[in-house]
């Protein structure tokens, strides 16, 4: 009976929850043309457009990130600027930059060497980085992303339309997702669909709605409205800075837009398990205010939707097996009569976790692969939650890529 009762629970949160994900996707709007239908752009209108990629300990993607930029488009550098700041890393970061500007002799690319923080103030994360390219850049457009994405042709060509189109002030969006380690298989889909369902599109683009979302890895200002909200320097001391600034937005009675973006880039975020961990227990908890109630009701929805139908299917098979195998097993009717109903409600739940992945790759463009691990993933994704709030609070353990992160004071 207990069984049955988490069952029907775990069937009422799944369906809740596909209904709140199918909603998110449905409204979810796309930028522009596909990149095949664009025709080739022209410069005669074109702003002047600045590229920035913050980049600490980004050895391994730094080469791709900016090559991928150039490749993007053929603007010329009279309307293109990409700079890449290397926020004092400790790897080779600045000299794989540093060599690539040799070796390509592109105008429209700078490299700088970032500067030492200041030594009485407290810049979180990729804050200070981003501050001082904004001081050499001379672009009306401002662009960070991560050095983990990857631009696709003429992404920016196709953001500015959407931005010029809409009057949009801020223009994030969440780009196409690709996992390559299992880890990511098993946790990335999951935390994709969920930003989905608790940022719905349609609530974070309303203006009247205090819901607000943005996307690190792909953030396009007009560089009058960056100003206006003091740009990276007013959130100097934020970890989740992108949040922080798409609130400042809204509050300025500025315009934000929350994108699909799968067409105009995609992201590999983490590149393997206690990068992901890392980098998720940084970000979950400061995005949900720091409310230990989002993180438990978070762990429970994930535990709902996907361990325990697994789970109650286990058990279910292996009464059912035993049930079978007892000689007198019709004396045991009453005690099993709810191992049929229970049955179905669990592969019912277990098909709504291949469902929800249907749903979630129609922004993520990430494919349904390992979606029957969604038990384990779910797990891993609540004690990330737990986590989150744990590591933030007491600061053990809590870094980003080494470095000691505290909260604001």
């Amino acid at each position: 009976m207990i069984l049955l009762t988490l069952l029907i629970f775990s069937l009422i949160v799944s369906t809740a929850y596909t209904k709140n994900l199918r909603r998110s996707v449905e409204n979810a709007p796309r930028t522009g043309k596909s990149p095949a239908q664009q025709s080739a752009p022209s410069t005669a209108q074109f702003p002047k457009f600045s590229v920035i990629v913050p980049a600490y300990n980004e050895a391994e993607n730094i080469r791709d990130c900016a090559i991928a930029i150039l490749e993007s488009t053929r603007l010329s550098v009279d309307n293109l600027e990409v700079l890449i700041v290397d926020d004092r890393s400790t790897d080779d970061t600045l000299a794989i930059a540093q060599t690539l500007q040799q070796q390509l002799n592109d105008p429209r690319l700078k490299i700088l060497a970032g500067q030492p923080r200041p030594a009485n103030e407290y810049w979180a994360g990729k804050n200070w980085a981003c501050a001082q390219a904004v001081e050499v850049a001379t672009g009306d457009f401002l662009l960070f992303i991560d050095a983990d994405v990857r631009l696709k042709p003429q992404a920016i060509e196709t953001a500015l339309e959407t931005v010029e189109t809409e009057k949009i002030d801020l223009l994030t969006c969440m780009p196409a997702l690709v996992c390559e380690c299992f880890a990511e298989w098993l946790v990335q889909p999951l935390m994709f669909n969920h930003l989905a369902v608790c940022f719905d599109f349609t609530a974070v683009n309303d203006p009247t709605v205090d819901s607000a979302f943005a996307a690190g890895p792909f953030m396009l200002f007009r560089r009058s409205a960056y100003e206006k909200i003091g740009g990276h320097e007013a959130v100097a001391g934020e970890i989740v800075e992108d949040v922080e600034l798409s609130r400042r937005i809204k509050r300025a009675g500025l315009k934000l837009g929350l994108y699909a973006g799968s067409n105009l880039a995609f992201v590999r975020m983490y590149r393997s398990w206690s990068a992901l961990w890392e980098g998720w227990t940084k970000n979950l908890y400061l995005g949900a205010n720091r409310s230990w109630g989002m993180m438990v009701y978070m762990a429970a929805i994930m535990l709902f939707l996907y361990p325990i139908p697994w789970i109650g299917l286990f058990i279910i098979l292996k009464d059912l097996i035993s049930f079978f195998h007892l000689p007198s097993s019709i004396f045991h009717l009453p005690s099993s009569i709810f191992l049929l109903p229970s049955f179905l409600l669990a592969i019912i739940v277990i098909w709504q976790q291949y469902n929800l992945r249907r749903l979630g790759e129609q922004i993520s463009d990430c494919s349904t692969k390992y979606w029957w691990l969604g038990g384990l993933g779910g797990t891993l994704v609540a004690a990330i939650a737990i986590g989150s709030a744990i590591k933030t609070e007491t600061g053990w353990g809590w870094t980003w890529r080494g470095r000691p992160l505290q909260i604001k004071s």
